[in-house]
């Protein structure tokens, strides 16, 4: 796949102009954002998008790796979910009393899900996380949570930086203030670095009697050490606090039941989305009888969290996924693709290895200073996106992309690398650059 001189994008920035009138930020989701891409170069807008296939307002195709935000599982308009909401939609989305599918899509996720013995249902990441912390809180009838990684937008969360403006700059990004934000919940929300055991036991030490959650995520790029999530769960056993794994970002692509039986360990809670319904709006709360139970006397309650769309394409999800083994096809594409890319870099002098867990596969790049590897992130995703993919240096892999993407990601690679060698070599990074340098929204702790 070659260069495309005739790959205008400038419909979706007249567009964009228009948005930032009228919708405050232009976007719904930072990660959106042409500044996270390479602004002015990559596509701001869709019209349509099939299997790994994405075609922008402008008529142009891409390969999407960004696989919808990580919403995407089995590729853009599978067929076979597809079908099955197009039938439920003919019978009703929401009615005057409730749905047997609610009941359905319970007992599917309790067989698959380990901690699962109860669920509640919800419409987002961000929101079911919310909903995770008050049942945690009003379960044990303690306030304070421990965290660690990125969790939503919602009030618990941000006021992690009432106590101190950086609180949040290696979970979700550097610079937020917590505008809006109830002072009073000042110190109920408090960060710990993933990966460190010991700075978890101090704080749970110095808050000893108070903490009712420890909400992490299980890891996100990258293999958690050896014993560490193990470690996890005896201290917030040992403190009766409630552990929730936030899967989200992980979803199933490690197993039909999550990242709970690639750990090998249990937690009171977990929270899904994204790719659990393939792209349509849908989130799950699962947990252990003892703490879910309690929250049927806790006012958690919406009208749409019960739509029958949503459930429908979350069973119908989870029953693909294990019917096609979604989880080992991502897999060996990502060993392919962390090979073929690694030998790429090292034929053509590029600075950059890609490297991590093979389902969620990133490239990081190998110069000296982060301001360097932030321009030469920015150069790959302009230069990618020139030659028909769109993405991260990071890849959401999905059930779609096969032989053919990979083949055509692999050459637009090599033109790529080849151009990066030739910045630094020469020394002009800023001058290849057409763009400004994108931005990082979600420095995690967890990769």
């Amino acid at each position: 796949m070659s260069p495309n001189p005739q790959r205008s994008v400038a419909r979706s920035y007249e567009r964009f102009e228009r948005a930032l009138e009228l919708i405050p930020g232009g976007v719904q989701l930072l990660s959106r954002r042409p500044s996270r891409f390479a602004n002015g170069v990559s596509p701001v807008y869709a019209a349509s998008a099939k299997g790994a296939r994405l075609t922008d307002i402008d008529g142009n195709e891409y390969i999407d790796w960004a696989s919808g935000i990580g919403s995407i599982i089995l590729g853009y308009a599978d067929p076979v979910v597809d079908e099955a909401v197009h039938k439920q939609i003919e019978t009703g989305t929401v009615y005057s009393i409730n749905h047997e599918l609610e009941i359905e899509l319970a007992e599917e996720i309790v067989r698959k899900v380990p901690c699962a013995e109860m669920v509640r249902y919800a419409k987002c990441g961000g929101e079911a996380c919310a909903m995770a912390i008050r049942i945690a809180r009003g379960t044990t009838g303690r306030d304070g949570v421990l965290f660690s990684g990125y969790h939503g937008w919602h009030d618990w969360y941000l006021a992690a930086n009432l106590e101190a403006d950086q609180s949040l700059d290696s979970h979700l990004f550097p610079g937020i203030e917590p505008i809006g934000v109830p002072a009073a919940l000042q110190g109920s929300a408090i960060p710990f670095p993933y990966g460190d055991i010991e700075a978890l036991a101090k704080q749970l030490d110095r808050h000893r009697g108070k903490i009712g959650a420890i909400m992490m995520e299980p890891f996100r790029s990258e293999t958690p050490p050896a014993g560490y999530l193990a470690a996890v769960r005896k201290l917030a056993t040992e403190h009766d606090a409630v552990l929730i794994f936030d899967e989200v970002s992980t979803g199933i692509r490690y197993s039909p039941g999550g990242v709970q039986p690639f750990v090998g360990v249990t937690p009171d809670m977990a929270v899904f989305a994204k790719s659990i319904s393939n792209g349509f709006p849908m989130a799950v709360v699962a947990g252990t009888r003892a703490v879910m139970e309690p929250s049927a006397r806790m006012f958690i309650s919406s009208t749409y969290w019960s739509d029958t769309i949503g459930m429908r394409a979350a069973l119908t999800t989870l029953r693909e996924v294990e019917k096609r083994n979604v989880p080992e096809q991502l897999k060996n594409t990502g060993t392919l693709l962390k090979s073929e890319l690694n030998k790429l870099a090292e034929t053509t002098g590029a600075p950059l290895v890609c490297q991590g867990i093979e389902t969620h596969p990133h490239l990081r790049f190998t110069q000296d200073d982060d301001a360097t590897n932030r321009k030469l992130a920015t150069l790959y995703i302009q230069e990618m996106a020139k030659r028909g993919c769109l993405g991260y240096p990071a890849f959401y892999l999905n059930a779609a992309q096969g032989s053919a993407e990979i083949e055509e990601t692999l050459e637009a690679a090599k033109a790529t690398f080849t151009i990066l060698t030739k910045a630094v070599d020469e020394n002009a990074i800023d001058a290849a650059l057409e763009c400004d340098p994108s931005i990082e929204p979600f420095r995690r702790l967890v990769t």
